[in-house]
């Protein structure tokens, strides 16, 4: 049955109050996946409208950022509008953030934006905690009955899921399972990307189609994040543990930037990879070195950009097959992949990236896409299937799997926190990360690897993230297996609780590694004469500074390895302002900067300030904010 294709945003809304009687329950993709107009018009209409419910649930609703302080916006303010362009934000988000959902409009989520809504009651008493396998089914226990996605649209008439084929139609078979309707929407968005695989679906997948021109605008594209020489650290730690002719993993951000410009340098500058890992010591790393022969297969619930970066340096290229027995041929040699037509170099769920990524996504040559699979989390994710011989083609197609996962805490003990805090206030969501580390432990050459800096700063000074114990966890001590620090690679897989937490303490900021031996000793878990080896005891930033610095030099470790929307101005100018911001919380340092700042005459650049808007700061608090800003440049 074709679908009723509409020109009008606002005629797809009526349709929806026409169409559904009583409450409106909301399914809505994680991330970009969004029809930002479509569901702002919706919930404009259903927020003047107390009489019917509308409950939205959904996953990682994406916002602008904004700054917190006048100097932040000023700074912000331009970068935003030369990124972000016309990226509508969502009018829930802004209403749940300050606080000003209406009593009849519920929104609940199963991932948040990282740390956004740690003091939100309403978003925390709502959050769904689940593994993103299981989200499908838990929002059918939600009483979906409206599902709205944007959609790309192909020459052919075809529309591509895009970036989001992850839970749309196992939502959609769950619901006509359960003989329940579902009023299926789709959004035309002329900026996404039109994705192969699960994310091809003929227009009659939906009930109304949407082509109005205001459904296109720019897609959310968070700017490149800075890789710090921890970040890197932990990148070349990572990489020395990822095997030729395996499958890989790997997240967003600054860590996972980390590791993939580890994997590159390791394929293309082997010398020097190899020479950055003898500074860390013989015990600090893994054993695998050297150039990728065979490549990797990328599978991972989220498509990110480093994951294209490894395709674009031929990193990935080990192309696995749909078919098991040519996967079981290839994987034992009797067949050559070189011989085989097609296969695919990388399968996502999902994907999230900047600008360029994007740009790169709808630039793709028709080979490069074919090679590419958006597919379903159900089968991203997890490796059974009520199909044995699905089954038995993932796991043939997953050899030697990194999967490669960023946590927030390990206890000494081996488990791990990574969406939560220990008061339960929900940081982001479990996501995949569990599903993961569950399939490392069922493949039989697989590895779960965990990745966190060592300590993190607070407005009290360093904290330990290696913890004697937690008041939450996330991935249980009894799947615990590779934890990568700055400091080195802590294989805890089969261990004795002693020896795990020997391991631990051989990877931890050294400022805390004596409070942590005490502890592990005052409960019996650590021989009470076990003293921490000389070699252990210079786990220090500075330390790690000295030995990376040669490198950094070199230009081996840049901040920022696959480039950033900031111009160079832009990068010293946030430099500053986190250094200033850092020393708000110390008096002391604040105080030292700006007499050294006077002291020493340090100026700012004119416009350096007229962008923070302190090229005519007057009075005594625009006098010290522009010393203490040339102080910290």
């Amino acid at each position: 049955m074709n679908p009723q294709v509409l020109t009008r945003i606002d005629d797809a809304v009526d349709q929806v109050l026409a169409r559904i009687d009583g409450p409106i329950v909301l399914a809505l993709p994680l991330g970009i996946g969004k029809p930002n107009a479509f569901v702002n018009r919706l919930y404009e209409r259903m927020r003047a409208d107390p009489t019917r419910r509308l409950t939205i649930v959904t996953a990682l609703s994406l916002e602008k950022p904004t700054g917190a302080s006048e100097l932040e916006r000023a700074f912000l303010d331009p970068i935003v509008e030369r990124v972000f362009k016309d990226y509508p934000d969502l009018a829930y988000v802004k209403d749940a953030r300050a606080g000003r959902l209406p009593a009849h409009i519920e929104v609940r989520e199963f991932f948040m934006k990282t740390g956004d809504y740690l003091h939100n009651d309403a978003a925390q008493q709502h959050y769904i905690c689940t593994n993103y396998s299981f989200a499908a089914r838990d929002m059918l226990q939600q009483g979906i009955n409206v599902l709205a996605q944007a959609v790309a649209a192909g020459d052919d008439g075809a529309l591509s899921l895009s970036s989001n084929p992850d839970v749309t139609a196992e939502l959609a078979e769950r619901m006509a399972a359960a003989g329940k309707p579902l009023l299926k929407i789709a959004c035309v968005n002329g900026e996404m990307p039109f994705m192969l695989g699960d994310a091809v679906v003929l227009p009659s997948f939906f009930d109304i189609v949407v082509t109005d021109p205001a459904g296109t605008h720019t897609l959310f594209a968070p700017p490149n994040a800075k890789v710090s020489t921890v970040d890197h650290a932990i990148g070349l730690h990572a990489s020395s543990l990822v095997r030729d002719g395996g499958t890989l993993q790997i997240g967003i951000g600054s860590l996972g930037d980390a590791v993939a410009h580890a994997l590159i340098l390791r394929d293309r500058q082997p010398e020097a990879h190899a020479a950055m890992l003898r500074c860390f010591g013989p015990e600090a790393t893994g054993a695998e070195r050297g150039p990728f022969k065979h490549g990797l297969y990328g599978c991972s619930e989220m498509f990110v950009n480093g994951l294209l970066q490894l395709i674009d340096a031929g990193v990935i290229k080990r192309r696995v097959f749909d078919d098991l027995v040519t996967q079981q041929a290839v994987n034992d040699g009797s067949l050559l992949p070189d011989e085989l037509p097609g296969g695919t170099l990388m399968t996502g769920g999902f994907f999230l990236g900047p600008t360029r990524f994007y740009e790169q996504l709808r630039r793709l040559s028709p080979a490069q896409r074919a090679a590419i699979r958006m597919d379903r989390i159900d089968r991203i994710n997890q490796l059974d299937s009520a199909d044995p011989h699905e089954s038995a083609l993932r796991r043939a197609q997953r050899l030697k799997a990194s999967f490669i996962n960023t946590t927030m805490k390990v206890t000494l003990l081996g488990a791990a926190a990574s969406d939560a805090l220990e008061s339960g206030q929900v940081v982001s969501g479990v996501g995949g990360q569990y599903n993961f580390v569950a399939m490392a432990h069922a493949l039989p050459d697989a590895r779960s690897i965990l990745i966190l800096r060592a300590c993190h700063e607070t407005a009290h000074g360093p904290v330990s993230n290696i913890v004697w114990q937690y008041g939450h966890c996330t991935i249980p001590r009894h799947l615990r297996d590779l934890v990568v620090t700055e400091y080195g690679v802590a294989d805890l897989r089969g261990q004795c609780d002693a020896e795990i937490i020997k391991r631990l303490l051989r990877i931890a900021d050294s400022r805390f590694q004596s409070e942590l031996v005490a502890a592990a000793k005052a409960h019996g878990k650590l021989e009470a004469d076990w003293q921490l080896p000389e070699s252990w005891r210079h786990n220090t930033p500075e330390a790690l500074d000295a030995k990376l610095h040669p490198f950094t030099e070199q230009g081996l470790l840049p901040g920022f390895p696959f480039g950033t929307d900031l111009t160079d101005d832009e990068i010293h100018i946030v430099a500053a302002l986190r250094r200033l911001k850092k020393s708000l919380h110390h008096p002391v340092e604040l105080v030292s900067t700006a007499l050294r700042s006077v002291w020493e005459g340090r100026e700012a650049p004119p416009e350096y300030l007229a962008r923070l808007g302190l090229d005519e700061a007057k009075g005594f608090k625009g006098l010290v904010l522009k010393k203490l800003f040339a102080g910290n440049l």
